[in-house]
């Protein structure tokens, strides 16, 4: 099994929930204050901490605290994790599509 499953497993879970999904939308643009992220939501301040906890334990986010303020950023390469696993899944079916394709041609009626 592949050294990243854990950390693969980590970032899944954290972004199983929309609103944490929501989250890594918003922070993809630019970084954020935690008061600009709270405000789309409709719950209390530190259900979102618990929020950004999950993705900060997963590695999806940081934060920095200067003064009252936390800004928020999405950390560089973040989700490489699932992109790699994404494109190893998706090699061995793109291959399954490609040797349906030719049996496909292959056994197809010819036209006169």
């Amino acid at each position: 099994m592949p050294k990243y499953h854990g950390e693969l497993d980590a970032l899944l879970r954290a972004l199983a929930d929309p609103t944490r999904r929501a989250i890594v939308e918003r922070l993809a643009k630019s970084p954020a204050v935690v008061s600009e992220l709270a405000a789309p939501f409709a719950m209390a301040l530190p259900s979102l901490m618990q929020h950004l906890r999950v993705l900060e334990d997963a590695g999806v986010v940081t934060s920095h605290k200067l003064g009252r303020v936390r800004t928020v950023s999405l950390r560089p390469g973040a989700l490489d994790v699932l992109y790699l696993w994404l494109s190893e899944q998706r090699t061995p079916a793109e291959h399954q599509a490609d040797r349906l394709g030719i049996h496909l041609t292959r056994t197809a009626p010819k036209e006169n």
